[in-house]
């Protein structure tokens, strides 16, 4: 009876036993609300396949979909400063910091990795909305400037794909520091004659807009992203007028200059190593007018041997004495 019981009993429950159904498996689309099955909207890159909306990607994701064979190399980030003023509002910035570690897994809102795009060396840094909204803040700040470096250390364009909300409050006038630091950051890169893109994506606003991210030699947005300064609802009140229908989303902004093209997410890394193609060639031409010149050759005469010179036929020998002769009185005359 114990082996019935302890054994034949549970593994028969087991076969008839109400599985649950994990909570993940489905994901409703905020545009459409279809219902979007998880593995099919993890191969589509986090776009609806019914209407196109581009939801939010993972940052480790990204750099997976915009690489090469989506292999790349991370880039370690310097530690910053953490809680540097102590900052404290319904919780302290330590805990809502530990909070968001370890929803994301991660230090801080950024992720740089260098590899290859089309062949080309480039140096991405993306940010993660997830981690308190992708808010700068110094450990941003330095994750740029790490990529900056990195990317001219390699001869290699940089290329940042910007999801923030700006600047982050609980670190002061300190998040506001790194929108100059940033900029310099960048202004490295072009000194250097190396490519720097802006991918745009869902949402770029605040102080992240008002720095490096309209900076770019070129600006690529993905479809439908919010991009802008101040939110639309505060610049209505502001202005007290009606917005337009689209304001501050890709396809608006790029009817009005702001933005060079506007992509689908399946589309970017052709599109990116298109750009790069054509932006590296300067690049690859300077590297290798800089190479040294190999040195050229230089022929002489080898010396005859006493045996050569020996067989040497008398009237050889007075042909070149009258030769030479010659030569030398026209030089006289």
């Amino acid at each position: 009876m114990n082996w019935l019981t302890n054994y034949v009993r549970p593994k028969i429950r087991a076969l008839y036993a109400r599985k649950e159904v994990p909570d993940n498996l489905w994901h409703k689309c905020p545009s459409c609300e279809a219902m979007l099955f998880h593995r099919d909207l993890e191969e589509n890159l986090n776009v609806c396949q019914h209407c196109g909306f581009h939801m939010r990607l993972d940052p480790i994701k990204r750099l997976a979909s915009m690489f090469d064979e989506g292999d790349y190399q991370s880039v370690e980030l310097p530690k910053s400063v953490v809680d540097p003023l102590k900052f404290r509002d319904q919780k302290r910035y330590t805990d809502r910091l530990k909070e968001a570690q370890t929803k994301t897994g991660r230090h801080d809102a950024i992720v740089v990795g260098s590899g290859l795009i089309g062949g080309q060396p480039a140096v991405v840094a993306a940010f993660d909305f997830g981690f308190m909204g992708g808010s700068m803040g110094i450990a941003v700040g330095e994750g740029i400037l790490a990529a900056a470096r990195t990317a001219i250390a390699q001869k290699a364009a940089l290329i940042v794909v910007p999801a923030s909300g700006g600047a982050r409050m609980q670190e002061g006038i300190l998040s506001l520091m790194q929108m100059p630091r940033t900029t310099i950051a960048v202004e490295m890169v072009k000194e250097a004659g190396l490519p720097y893109i802006v991918v745009l994506t869902d949402p770029t606003t605040g102080g992240v807009t008002a720095s490096f991210a309209m900076i770019g030699d070129i600006h690529i947005a993905e479809k439908g992203a919010q991009i802008g300064f101040a939110g639309a609802r505060v610049i209505e009140s502001t202005i007290r007028e009606t917005l337009p229908e689209g304001f501050q989303r890709s396809e608006y902004l790029q009817e009005h200059g702001m933005v060079d093209m506007v992509v689908h997410r399946r589309d970017l890394r052709p599109t990116l190593s298109r750009v790069l193609t054509l932006l590296m060639q300067p690049v690859l031409a300077v590297a290798t007018e800089a190479l040294p010149a190999a040195p050229a050759a230089v022929q002489t005469e080898e010396p005859r041997s006493q045996a050569e010179a020996a067989d040497e036929t008398p009237s050889q020998a007075g042909a070149e004495r009258a030769g030479a002769e010659r030569t030398g009185s026209e030089q006289a005359a």
